[in-house]
């Protein structure tokens, strides 16, 4: 699948560097336009339709995340490239699908863009389609306890949409109610991977019968039956649409 992406970085020399990797090593990926600060890569971002953002952090004047903010409906991928790893929990949380540190190793930017064209063609794939799951309700029946006060509650995995964490608890969420137990999220995930779950975000655990929605959107994100939206972590995107036809 071809890419249609950009570079926004404000050394000259690390421009040229990536751009020459880029057309050597990603033939899929063509380069629509290189910036040098801020307000030229917004610039680039309005004029394109574009599948991927390549973005340094430290510029003149602000930095990635701030131009990442000016864009309303984002609908690329980003993957950071800069020469501060103390950046990487930042860009994380700002979407990012993945973060090359300079100088760049070859084979992490082959793995990065051959993430981002993984979920370009998987998105492209599901547009304008129902969403059905590879699993079905069936590979859902089980049932999981939750600890209570009084001893605990057995509950039907089928009925689970989704959990959410809340430091070292964890809230279920059903149709109608969600209850607050004393795990944490990675217990559950831990209990419910052989059933059709999906971690989406580090604050998402997902049931993917429940979904009847994907959203690219800014990051993208998921509706479950019961209307809530939820956002899916760039990283995970790739995992999520994995369970879909």
């Amino acid at each position: 699948m071809k890419l249609n992406a950009i570079i926004v970085e404000d050394e000259e020399i690390s421009r040229q560097i990536l751009a020459n990797y880029i057309k050597k090593y990603c033939p899929n990926v063509s380069l629509l336009g290189e910036a040098s600060n801020i307000e030229e890569g917004y610039e680039l971002i309005q004029k394109h339709e574009l599948d991927l953002v390549f973005l340094d952090v430290e510029m003149p004047y602000g930095n990635g995340f701030d131009l990442l903010e000016k864009v309303e409906n984002r609908t690329f991928e980003t993957i950071f490239v800069t020469a501060y790893d103390h950046y990487a929990i930042d860009a994380l949380n700002n979407q990012a699908t993945y973060y090359l540190l300079k100088p760049i190793s070859i084979d992490e930017l082959i793995k990065a863009v051959a993430m981002v064209t993984e979920i370009k063609e998987k998105e492209s794939e599901l547009e304008n389609t129902v969403l059905t799951p590879k699993v079905n309700s069936a590979s859902l029946s089980g049932k999981i306890t939750i600890p209570q006060q009084d001893g605990f509650e057995v509950i039907d995995v089928k009925d689970i949409l989704f959990c959410k964490a809340d430091d070292n608890y964890t809230e279920i969420y059903f149709k109608d109610t969600k209850k607050l137990v004393s795990k944490t999220l990675k217990h559950f995930q831990e209990s419910l991977e052989e059933y059709a779950f999906a971690r989406i975000h580090k604050s998402y655990l997902v049931n993917v019968n429940a979904i009847v929605k994907y959203k690219k959107g800014k990051g993208g994100s998921v509706i479950v039956t019961n209307g809530k939206e939820i956002m899916v972590s760039s990283s995970q995107k790739a995992n999520l649409l994995s369970y879909f036809k």
